[in-house]
């Protein structure tokens, strides 16, 4: 969806009758018996039903790709071999084509990757959360978000080094458990440093302070303060004499270490006022906040619709919406890629 965003030609090949699964992922569904999580990521692309049983069917699926700048796909090992729709082959007949397959797990080829799955073997479940509680997903599939985001990445490099390069190099393949790993960042780099095992912080941060959710007076704000000169803003801002001046709380290892504190002495001083004048304040200030907003809310601030989703995070476009299910096979056998 992203590279169609940014203008490419993309046709999605489905099961006939069936579709991509995520068809019938609902309710809710739209007034054309789409479901909402289908319409999330499938703007500006056609799609042709294809049954790769079918030799007429395989036989238009091979000249696609082999006039195609580049194949997506997350087959098992062997599924498309079997129907002669080897990558290799493939690659070798198109000099221009590159050719990504996304997997779930890279030491379990044949185990099929589903993002709840993957977050919690890659460690994300075990720090998401509030202490002391249980495991926690994230709300969003973020690790197929992710995963589809270095996808991306990994295709345009690829596209813009592909001149005379070797078959093998124009071969990507990532999976879902390689990104979400990739993904534990600064939680990783804390585990590798410290030999510990990661803890989960609910909404604090394990190496910040204050850089959590607090309650106002009539709703809840995040401050997220990720310097010494913020803190001194924050301080000033919140009036209170006895933190702006304390020199255990001058540095972030200060504030670390005395975290209890340093917090309570902050969410004393926000319930003072509304979530409103602390955002303008700290706003001002250029202290890091924000409310906590509803998603309707969040979504009152773009241009978004039911159709076709939320603005593209490209600075692409919306060409088409979602397709229905095979609805340009009849165009496509008869223009190919147009």
């Amino acid at each position: 969806m992203l590279i169609g965003d940014l203008g490419a030609e993309v046709i999605k090949v489905e099961r006939p009758d069936q579709g991509d699964d995520t068809r019938g992922w609902g309710p809710p569904f739209d007034d054309r018996g789409e479901s909402a999580y289908f319409l999330s990521c499938n703007r500006n692309k056609r799609s042709l039903a294809a049954d790769l049983a079918s030799e007429d069917d395989l036989r238009l699926v091979r000249q696609l790709a082999s006039s195609a700048d580049v194949v997506v796909e997350n087959f098992l090992p062997g599924a498309l071999q079997r129907r002669g729709l080897e990558a290799e082959t493939m690659l070798a007949q198109n000099p221009r084509l590159v050719w990504c397959t996304i997997g779930g797990f890279p030491d379990q080829p044949m185990r099929p990757g589903y993002d709840f799955a993957v977050q919690a073997e890659s460690g994300w479940m075990s720090v998401t959360g509030e202490p002391g509680g249980v495991p926690t997903k994230t709300a969003m599939a973020l690790v197929d978000i992710l995963t589809g985001k270095d996808a991306a990445i990994a295709i345009l490099a690829a596209l813009i080094g592909r001149k005379d390069r070797a078959a093998e190099d124009r071969r990507l393949m990532l999976t879902l458990a390689g990104s979400a790993v990739a993904a534990l960042a600064n939680v990783a780099q804390n585990a590798l440093v410290s030999g510990a095992q990661a803890a989960r912080w609910g909404n604090a941060h394990a190496n910040l302070v204050p850089y959590q959710l607090f309650e106002t007076a009539d709703r809840q704000i995040v401050i997220a303060v990720g310097s010494d000169a913020q803190w001194a803003a924050l301080a000033a801002i919140l009036g209170d004499a006895s933190l702006a001046d304390d020199p255990q709380l001058r540095t972030n290892a200060g504030r670390v270490r005395h975290r209890d504190r340093c917090t309570r002495a902050v969410q004393a001083a926000l319930r003072s006022a509304g979530a409103a004048e602390w955002t303008a304040r700290c706003a001002q200030a250029g202290v890091p906040v924000g409310a906590v907003r509803t998603v309707l809310e969040a979504l009152a601030q773009v241009e978004a619709s039911p159709l076709t989703g939320v603005p593209s995070s490209v600075g692409g476009s919306v060409r088409r919406p979602p397709p229905l299910l095979g609805e340009h096979s009849a165009w496509i056998c008869a223009h190919g890629w147009g």
